[in-house]
């Protein structure tokens, strides 16, 4: 992908687009593929950068989710079920299955999470990961030996999958591209367009780099923002009420110690309604997560100090070494797109399922979801939008179209294994130039190499994109990636063509956003306190 390129294709096209999609996450990127791919002409504006928000800010995990199993609702995990094997076909680079253990200290827990996870194998049917069954005592602390030995009467094994959501994220925008969506990040709307008799027919886009505003003829203007749904929709009508109830969701990554084998723990039930997961993921261990509802959505959302502490207080009861602060290497915060029910009392108890919403003015709005049926909520909305618009209808084909770096056999690429078939050009720019060959710092494996490749061929444009989202250094070690920034400055400015004051700013900018993934003393600059 290449910004410029895009900048000209997206001026470039003549008439009406089939579909104008606002929003960069993982529904509007996905919006994207599944439109491109049936043949409509599609073009994607995001605000900042792709998977800025929510989309890298997930718990890692591709699952039917159990909790939504406790509160009854089969249909979601069903589908999501299904959905969690569709991914793991079309990119087995990103996408691994996951052993979890469900630790017991009661006596009844043994029976009853043991048959809940096998109901969960009989509805994942053909699309399952594993059988589940239940552990002795000796089993559960061989697969887990730093877990609370107190008490422990045993376990329940079960499988799900894992993945890294912004490297899948970012496969996904050169998937569409590859089928021929046009996309571009640094591209805010601030406008849309109305016919003769009310009907949204465009856009303005204001080009955040250039500063120049463009206007773009649509057939169809599908609202894809998540939490910021509710600001676009007012853009189109002040008056809109609002449809999401945003909830802010906290996790805390250590050392592997804390978690040195290849299970996750599951907790399935916590104080506050939520399941608690600690998993090995990128040689770290991420522990999450929070469902605290908030008033006002930021593209940085900030861990509040009662957050970390639930989150530490909750793991200390499961690990028999206690994580404190000084563990923490990292915090980052993820914003719910839920959509308000009127029955809920708390966020935790809000459906994860999608809603299709279409105004008066035919501007489409998809909210809610989760990160495991992307494609699926894809799937309705061009359905929806394809209807809206008067297109010719044309089957779905995501169900087998493989996303980009697709390989079979990734785990030998080792670090660069989550680049799938991109791993071996990547390499081929280490033998060319030893000196991207070099670690950007000891404690990440991230190298030189794949900041010019996130530069020259994943459309990043800052520092934060590459050290937040193209590579994961500040969601795993935020000291390290602070560390890291002049290095990355220095080599983008080389690929984009910038000068030292851009490589200042670009460090100075980044080192203020990890600010917030760094864990300062309580009640001081950094972190929300506890409301």
């Amino acid at each position: 992908m290449n910004r410029d390129a895009s900048v000209k294709r997206l001026l470039a096209h003549r008439g009406p687009w089939d579909m104008a999609v606002v929003g960069g996450g993982a529904t509007g990127v996905g919006i994207a593929v599944d439109g491109a791919s049936r043949g409509y002409s599609v073009c994607l504006l995001e605000q900042s950068d792709f998977g800025k928000g929510t989309s890298s800010r997930a718990t890692k995990l591709v699952h039917g989710g159990v909790r939504y199993l406790q509160q009854g609702n089969i249909s979601l995990v069903m589908e999501a079920l299904k959905e969690r094997g569709i991914l793991r076909q079309n990119a087995p680079h990103l996408v691994h299955d996951l052993a979890f253990v469900v630790p017991n200290y009661s006596w009844w827990e043994a029976p009853f999470y043991g048959i809940g996870m096998k109901v969960y194998d009989m509805l994942a049917g053909r699309y399952g990961f594993g059988k589940s069954r239940l552990l002795s005592r000796e089993e559960v602390l061989e697969r887990i030996p730093t877990l609370e030995q107190d008490g422990l009467r045993g376990g329940v094994l079960y499988y799900d999958g894992q993945f890294d959501d912004s490297r899948l994220l970012i496969d996904l925008a050169q998937t569409a591209e590859q089928q021929g969506a046009v996309l571009l990040n640094y591209a805010r709307v601030v406008g849309l367009t109305h016919d003769a008799d009310g009907f949204v027919d465009g856009l303005v886009v204001r080009d955040l780099e250039s500063g120049r505003e463009h206007t773009l003829a649509a057939r169809c203007v599908i609202n894809a923002t998540g939490p910021f749904s509710d600001a676009v929709r007012r853009i189109d009508d002040p008056a809109a009420a609002p449809m999401i109830a945003p909830s802010q969701g906290v996790h805390i990554v250590l050392d592997r110690p804390f978690l040195p084998g290849d299970s996750a723990i599951m907790v399935p039930r916590t104080s506050d309604g939520r399941v608690m997961f600690a998993i090995p993921w990128h040689e770290h261990v991420l522990v999450g997560t929070t469902d605290t509802p908030i008033k006002d959505v930021s593209l940085e959302p900030v861990a509040m100090e009662e957050e970390i502490d639930f989150i530490l207080e909750t793991a200390s009861q499961y690990l028999a070494r206690p994580p404190t602060r000084d563990d923490i290497l990292s915090v980052f915060a993820g914003i719910r797109p839920l959509v308000k029910a009127s029955a809920a009392s708390n966020t935790a108890a809000l459906s994860r399922e999608h809603t299709i919403h279409v105004a008066r003015s035919g501007l489409l709005t998809i909210a809610g979801g989760k990160w495991t049926t992307y494609r699926k909520m894809a799937e309705d909305c061009v359905d929806h939008a394809a209807t809206l618009a008067k297109l010719d209808e044309r089957p779905c084909v995501t169900r087998g179209l493989n996303i980009h770096g697709y390989h079979r056999h990734a785990e030998q690429f080792g670090d660069l294994s989550y680049y799938g078939s991109d791993a071996e050009a990547i390499h081929e720019l280490m033998e060319a130039d030893p000196a991207l060959a070099r670690r950007l710092h000891d404690a990440l494996p991230v190298y030189a190499a794949q900041v010019v490749w996130a530069a020259r061929r994943e459309m990043a444009r800052t520092v934060d994109d590459v050290l937040a989202r193209r590579t994961r250094a500040l969601l795993l070690n935020a000291a390290a990636a602070i560390a890291m920034a002049p290095a990355a400055a220095k080599l983008m400015a080389a690929e984009l063509g910038r000068d030292k004051q851009w490589e200042r700013d670009q460090v100075a900018e980044f080192t203020a956003i990890a600010q917030n993934y760094l864990i300062h003393p309580a009640g001081s600059a950094g972190l929300v306190p506890g409301r």
